[in-house]
């Protein structure tokens, strides 16, 4: 239970007190859900504070002592969804004052490498392609992909391709990689299968515009690499790799 509410967006102590505080369901001190919640008292006072904030636990003094009591868990759907409201305004509004963002920046032609962590590390670098102003072209493997955060793929390959966003993709020859093969056409997607002996790998990686996208599905992080130079020579090899493919990728459907 604690990772699915960690993947609603709650810290692990967060998820920990919440699940306390349901658990025990009266209203309680706070050092009664500090022992439920294994978890030190003066830490478990500044987390409840977080929960009251969130809507998702209520607070209030009786006799001089504070209690807080949990809020039904419907109330985690409201906040994810006052959430979601909020950063799609949110991400309207940074779209309108993108042209003015840009005229300030001034970017350094140092190669830049911003590294992430976690399953919100692996989400947040693939949330960057979404930002792509042209095709991508990848090395992946849905077989891989689907086992790390299967929960969020579906979602994305529809907001992908209503974006307009094409990929070219080389994936290994699985049973779910040929499954996503299936499904190029209504995904935006050009695919071609290699044998395993050809292309065996979990990472995946992404090329677009000026970046190399890396998720590493085993180890649960993310890289993004900002380099023309480096992504022109990494395209390149892609092209050359896809072309070599086309012969292996025939014989592969023909047989199945």
């Amino acid at each position: 239970m604690i990772a699915i509410l960690q993947k609603f967006g709650l810290k692990q102590k967060e998820a920990l007190l919440y699940l306390a505080c349901l658990e025990l369901g009266a209203p309680s001190p706070v050092s009664t859900i500090a022992k439920r919640g294994r978890i030190n008292r003066t830490t478990t006072y500044d987390i409840l504070d977080q929960l009251v904030h969130r809507g998702l636990v209520h607070s209030f003094v009786r006799g001089g002592n504070r209690y807080y009591e949990p809020l039904p868990p419907a109330k985690l759907v409201s906040y994810l969804e006052e959430q979601s409201k909020k950063f799609s305004h949110l991400a309207e509004a940074a779209s309108k004052a993108l042209p003015e963002l840009n005229a300030h920046y001034n970017p350094s032609h140092r190669p830049k490498v911003y590294f992430y962590e976690g399953e919100e590390g692996l989400i947040r670098v693939y949330e960057e392609t979404l930002s792509s102003s042209e095709e991508i072209l990848a090395y992946a493997s849905d077989q891989a992909n689907q086992e790390a955060i299967p929960w969020y793929f579906p979602a994305y390959y529809k907001r992908r391709a209503a974006k307009k966003i094409s990929i070219r993709a080389l994936f290994p020859d699985t049973p779910k990689d040929r499954e996503r093969h299936a499904l190029d056409h209504q995904e935006l997607r050009q695919s071609r299968l290699l044998p395993k002996s050809k292309l065996d790998f979990t990472p995946e990686i992404n090329f677009f515009d000026n970046k190399i996208m890396i998720a590493d599905w085993k180890e649960k992080f993310g890289i993004i690499i900002e380099s023309p130079e480096i992504v022109r020579v990494f395209k390149q090899t892609f092209e050359l790799a896809w072309e070599a493919a086309e012969k292996y990728h025939k014989k592969l459907i023909s047989k199945k």
